[in-house]
């Protein structure tokens, strides 16, 4: 059975994402005991004695707000007009899940790859200012918002807010 780590190898962004997709969708059936013994070992625990699904990981959602949209420059013109017509706004973070949580209304994740993390802290890292802006604007509203620069550090943060 492929496991995260192996998913998340080439180290981009998209493959992290499609890494924590995959606990995600164990740890939703299963709960999160269960998807973290399938990233830590490669394989499933015996099921009946730590299965406690965590249903609301059934709403966790990707906003698709970038990324490449055609083969040349016109197509993908094309399609950005489009996309920002039908509502898409750059620096909306990339995951949302809405369950409210202690404080908190939903949460906003930021992917990003492990290489554009911060080399010291208090330094941005791979957030663009438009996504600070946004970051900084839904904690005004009552939202958690985070960066995650691996597909292990969202888990930890989404296990950890729905623990709350």
């Amino acid at each position: 059975m492929i496991t995260p780590d192996q998913l998340a190898k080439s180290g981009s962004e998209a493959a992290h994402q499609t890494a924590l997709f995959a606990w995600v969708a164990v740890a939703t059936l299963n709960g999160f005991k269960v998807a973290n013994h399938w990233a830590k070992f490669g394989e499933m625990p015996i099921i009946e004695q730590v299965k406690h699904p965590v249903p609301e990981l059934k709403w966790l959602h990707h906003i698709p707000n970038g990324g490449s949209r055609g083969d040349d420059a016109q197509s993908r013109a094309i399609r950005g007009g489009q996309l920002k017509a039908q509502g898409v706004r750059t620096g909306v973070a990339d995951l949302f899940l809405p369950v409210w949580r202690g404080v908190w209304s939903g949460l906003y994740i930021e992917m990003k790859k492990p290489s554009e993390k911060p080399k010291r802290e208090g330094s941005k890292g791979g957030v663009s200012d438009e996504q600070a802006e946004f970051g900084v604007f839904v904690k005004e509203q009552g939202f958690g918002w985070c960066v995650c620069y691996s597909w292990q550090e969202a888990a930890k943060n989404i296990q950890s807010y729905l623990e709350y």
